[in-house]
């Protein structure tokens, strides 16, 4: 290692260590079984959004919907599997739209809108054009899911905490059948019965409803503080434990078994888990560790990739040549530059000779390829909020 590079580890571990807020991401993997045993593969980022992303639901088995915060307010966003393509369905000055489902037997979806006033109410919107009617009046949901197309169950804010709710559409009367609830409802798969995460007890419990009887059965234990769980087709119970998920069969077994650990592939805090209707897909919602984020950074130069090269800088991103001198400030200035060098350096691409990670920064010794021409350089990231807020080059 030069005497240059050693220095720069020298500065940096001098630096008081910053801990940066993660934003969070939604990722989709193809499931597959392999002799009986369910698998998860090919994992990747469909939002590439800077700050909140969160919240995915299958629309159908091709669309997925979450929230993804925009302009300072959080909108309903679609994404096409089959095309690779985002677009933006809700945009609601007044407010912001959160946890998105679709409608029973309608061509539109449910969410929740939380107004600048303050006012948290359950809205119905178009999927063509995003308009929207309220549906419930007088209930703030916090959480909900539909049984059919009349009925709605909801973990409701209330006085004893996040309460479990029957309503009626079409009246708008509401039922309250227990208490300290969690933030994961389902449909379970083939049966016309509800599934929820009681508090009430440690461990906590996984239990179904029934809404037209009211009727409360558990159906396994669930570890404290794992939050989020769906169904697959073939009843199993898949949750979502920090960078692992877990698997359970509740009708033939007692023990959860992990098996898929994601943080090799630098992904972190697995939390509200989706399976698609014909249970091809899972999505998940995560936090990218730094290097995680450098890394896509990396494969987007490598690729020419001008939109996923961006998406990984924060909006007012510095570059510097070291120490400080500045070289280049903002989004804006960095897609001009990048956008004809891509496009004039067809035979581009970065090879990491060696990669050490302090905390947010990631520094990188780089062999560049360029228009013919090897050079090697020194590249320091900092990640903040999920996203690289600052670039220093030693050339």
């Amino acid at each position: 290692m030069s005497i240059k590079y050693l220095s720069i580890l020298v500065l940096l571990f001098s630096l008081n260590k910053v801990l940066p807020q993660e934003n969070t991401e939604v990722y989709l993997l193809d499931i597959k079984t392999v002799n009986g045993k369910t698998e998860m593969v090919k994992p990747r980022n469909i939002s590439n959004n800077e700050g909140y992303d969160n919240q995915p639901s299958f629309y159908n088995e091709n669309t997925i919907l979450f929230s993804s915060t925009r302009k300072g307010q959080t909108d309903i966003a679609k994404y096409d599997i089959k095309t690779n393509t985002l677009t933006y369905i809700s945009d609601t000055p007044q407010g912001s739209e959160y946890s998105p489902l679709k409608i029973p037997g309608k061509n539109s979806f449910s969410a929740i809108r939380l107004d600048t006033t303050g006012l948290q109410r359950l809205y119905e919107y178009s999927i063509w054009d995003g308009s929207s009617t309220e549906i419930l009046k007088d209930l703030k949901i916090g959480y909900h899911v539909w049984f059919d197309e009349t009925t709605i169950v909801s973990a409701a804010l209330g006085n004893e905490g996040l309460g479990l709710v029957v309503s009626k559409v079409k009246d708008s009367s509401h039922d309250t059948l227990y208490h300290n609830v969690g933030r994961s409802l389902h449909k379970i798969p083939g049966k016309n019965l509800i599934s929820f995460i009681s508090k009430n007890s440690d461990p906590w419990k996984v239990k179904s409803l029934n809404p037209k009887t009211g009727q409360i059965k558990t159906i396994t234990t669930m570890f404290k503080n794992i939050d989020d769980i769906c169904w697959l087709a073939n009843g199993h119970i898949i949750a979502a434990d920090n960078k692992t998920l877990m698997e359970i069969d509740p009708e033939k077994n007692k023990e959860w078994k992990r098996f898929l650990r994601l943080d090799k592939k630098g992904l972190n805090n697995i939390s509200r888990i989706a399976v698609s209707p014909n249970g091809s897909h899972l999505s998940l919602v995560v936090e990218q560790s730094p290097e995680a984020i450098v890394q896509n950074q990396l494969d987007a130069y490598n690729d020419r990739n001008l939109k996923a090269f961006l998406n990984t800088y924060s909006e007012d991103i510095q570059i510097f040549n070291f120490p400080n001198e500045p070289n280049l400030v903002g989004k804006d200035a960095l897609k001009e530059r990048y956008k004809a060098f891509f496009e004039s350096t067809p035979d581009l691409h970065c090879k990491i000779k060696n990669r050490i990670i302090i905390g947010n920064k990631i520094i990188d010794k780089e062999k560049v390829t360029a228009n013919g021409k090897t050079f090697w350089a020194v590249a320091i990231y900092e990640v903040e909020n999920g996203k690289i807020a600052k670039l220093t080059f030693l050339r």
